[in-house]
């Protein structure tokens, strides 16, 4: 009977969490699937922002005789980032958030953690970001994901799993201007050092709290600088850990911004 569209009709957007289908908790699409066994009216409690809306939706046949509510339902993600440090049996990563499609942070339920080999890279070019391309090695889990904050992603490590050997032990540091280097894999699954400059510190922002530029010319041969997958890199200046790789200028891929591991750590 032509299109329709049951979820926008009542309001429903983008990036909105569907909680619960009438008063049953759903995590997964399965779930709301499951919830959709016959037409009768729905009531959804969606969380949009901070606010717990409240929407009766009555479902629509598909052209299967599937009963739907219009909407598309995205319940996981996956993404390469860079681990920066590992205490104890905690880790963090990235030195920034995952985001949704409308620009704000994601809740993470749950996530696992997992080795991949890093096989080429998209350089990145002035407005236009590079990236890492990679396979994940899912042969084993090397721990779990706890939360996505606005300093990174953090979680815990299985250490039966994740070996430590090849680990550098280092003490936290300030950063200043002047060099510096990250450790960073753009190629395979072992990481390298390359060398970058720090040329500008700010201690007093949330998570931009310095500027580097890649000087390393191997780096900029394989990715032209700073690209997607390199998040979470961790800085070293005078043996010590001082922060992360977090974004690139869109204008110029060699530049970028750093987060103090100050922050991070708290």
């Amino acid at each position: 009977e032509g299109i329709k569209s049951p979820s926008k009709d009542k309001g429903i957007e983008i990036g909105d969490i569907i909680l619960s289908i009438n008063s049953i908790d759903v995590n997964n699409a399965l779930d709301v699937s499951n919830a959709l066994i016959n037409g009768d009216e729905k009531i959804l409690i969606v969380k949009r922002g901070r606010e717990n809306l409240i929407f009766n939706v009555k479902p629509e046949k598909d052209v299967s005789g599937i009963y739907k509510l219009g909407v598309f339902i995205r319940d996981n993600i996956n993404g390469i980032g860079t681990i920066t440090y590992i205490k104890g049996n905690k880790f963090a990563s990235l030195g920034h958030p995952v985001i949704d499609d409308t620009g704000e942070i994601m809740d993470v339920l749950s996530g696992t953690l997992f080795n991949c080999n890093i096989t080429g890279c998209v350089k990145g070019e002035r407005g236009k970001p590079g990236e890492l391309r990679a396979v994940f090695l899912k042969t084993k889990n090397l721990g779990t994901i706890e939360s996505n904050t606005d300093c990174g992603v953090y979680g815990t490590v299985d250490l039966d799993q994740f070996d430590k050997s090849k680990l550098i032990k280092v003490e936290k540091g300030e950063a200043k201007v002047g060099n510096a280097f990250i450790y960073s894999t753009v190629f395979g699954s072992e990481p390298k050092e390359y060398s970058i400059s720090i040329i500008k510190v700010d201690e007093s922002n949330e998570t931009k709290n310095f500027v580097i530029k890649i000087t390393d010319k191997d780096l900029l041969e394989i990715t032209s600088g700073i690209v997607q997958g390199m998040s979470g890199s961790p800085i070293i200046q005078n043996g010590k850990i001082v922060g992360a790789v977090t974004h690139v200028f869109i204008n110029d891929p060699t530049r970028g911004f750093g987060i103090s591991i100050e922050n991070m750590l708290r």
